[in-house]
């Protein structure tokens, strides 16, 4: 497995916030079960939000990409800085992590409290 690191676009507070990311194996397959904690910080216990592929923070759109939604209830109260998330399939015995950490970028937006 390689690593690499892509820029993407910040989540801009009180806003929606979508991305999809590719792999380069078929990590998604179809019918998987996926859930990713949204935190400040690795080492922080409280979670900011929870996606999932049940509450549609998290949909398979093909083996290979799955697209992270994340509602602007959860972006609203964000400081500028960043969040970190990483996924879990949850549809295998034992639950097995995907081996990626994201850090995204979090900016406050100039238009807010619409």
């Amino acid at each position: 497995m390689s690593v690499s690191i892509s820029e993407g676009p910040a989540i801009v507070a009180g806003y929606e916030y979508k991305l999809q990311l590719e792999a380069e194996s078929p990590i998604f397959p179809e019918g998987c079960s996926l859930t990713a904690h949204v935190r400040g910080r690795v080492s922080d216990n409280n979670v900011i939000a929870t996606l999932t592929t049940a509450n549609g923070g998290l949909a398979r759109i093909s083996d290979t990409v799955v697209e992270i939604t994340i509602p602007p209830a959860a972006t609203a109260s964000l400081p500028p800085g960043s969040i970190v998330m990483d996924v879990v399939r949850t549809d295998l015995e034992p639950d097995r992590h995907l081996n990626f950490t994201l850090e995204i970028p979090v900016v406050r937006p100039v238009t807010r409290g619409l």
